[in-house]
């Protein structure tokens, strides 16, 4: 399999997320694409199974396991067939249904399945503070915990305090244990609201040598489908997500949220030379 390398949410290779992209994983097994992910070594390796033209069939793997969807691997997809094929509409199916995705110069728009949002047990948020150090009184009054999910199931949790937000760290192996003890195949969400529509976000994910992802397109989602749900902000809305400043590798995402329907989340993709 040949492994393209992309990073997604930004315009500089050395910035936002890497994604490994296989364009010719048709006849490969699962346990094939978990290695070449694993050998990869970033948070995810995007695998293009099956398809014709600009339908296409996709399985996502971490170094860990696979995930039914992500965001940013899909940008990184997207761009990557563009380059080669055009500009234009393309369709993903996914492991959790289809994707749609509007491509055009070096940028990507796809639009997540409806997002779901549940309360976060409060077993499960003991479980996270304890993680991440910090108190229920550090928590947004005004932003409840809960898990919200347009794709992957992501905990959400605001901080209301910048600096609390910026300070704390984890554990990697901890943060593992947590994660799968609660049947979360992807981030641990954190936010810090910047603005009314502007927002920064640490993405607390385990896997491999990595212990926060750079740049989360499926906990964007979440995030937009998570605002909306509790009328945090005016729908439509077009809300700005800032992250990985904390691991050197910056990235933006931009989140639009419709009265209804799935999240659409934009970013740009440059190959990683």
């Amino acid at each position: 399999m040949d492994v393209l390398r992309y990073a997604a949410f930004t315009d500089d290779p050395a910035g936002g997320n890497p994604a490994g992209v296989v364009l010719d994983a048709g006849t490969a097994t699962a346990g094939q694409m978990l290695a070449v992910a694993a050998e990869v070594g970033y948070a995810e390796t995007a695998f293009v199974v099956g398809g014709t033209g600009r339908t296409v069939a996709m399985r996502y793997f971490s170094p860990h396991a696979e995930v039914p969807f992500c965001g940013h691997a899909t940008v990184a997809t997207a761009v990557a067939l563009a380059e080669r094929s055009g500009p234009g509409d393309y369709s993903f199916d996914t492991p959790v249904g289809r994707v749609e995705i509007v491509v055009d110069a070096g940028r990507a728009s796809f639009t997540s399945v409806d997002p779901v949002v549940t309360a976060l047990p409060d077993d499960a948020l003991r479980d996270v503070l304890d993680l991440i150090g910090l108190d229920r009184d550090d928590l947004d009054g005004q932003h409840p915990p809960r898990v919200a999910n347009a794709g992957n199931p992501h905990p959400v949790l605001v901080v209301r305090d910048a600096a609390r937000f910026d300070a704390f760290t984890v554990d990697p192996q901890r943060a593992r244990r947590v994660l799968d003890t609660h049947g979360w195949p992807a981030t641990l969400t954190v936010v810090h609201r910047r603005g009314p529509l502007e927002f920064e976000a640490r993405n607390v994910f385990p896997v491999g040598s990595i212990t926060e992802d750079p740049a989360t397109g499926s906990a964007a989602a979440a995030l937009g489908g998570y605002l909306r749900d509790l009328g945090l902000v005016p729908v439509p809305a077009t809300v700005t997500i800032h992250q990985g400043r904390h691991v050197g590798r910056p990235g933006v995402l931009t989140v639009d949220v419709p009265a209804r329907g799935g999240i659409v989340v934009t970013g740009s993709a440059v190959p990683i030379p």
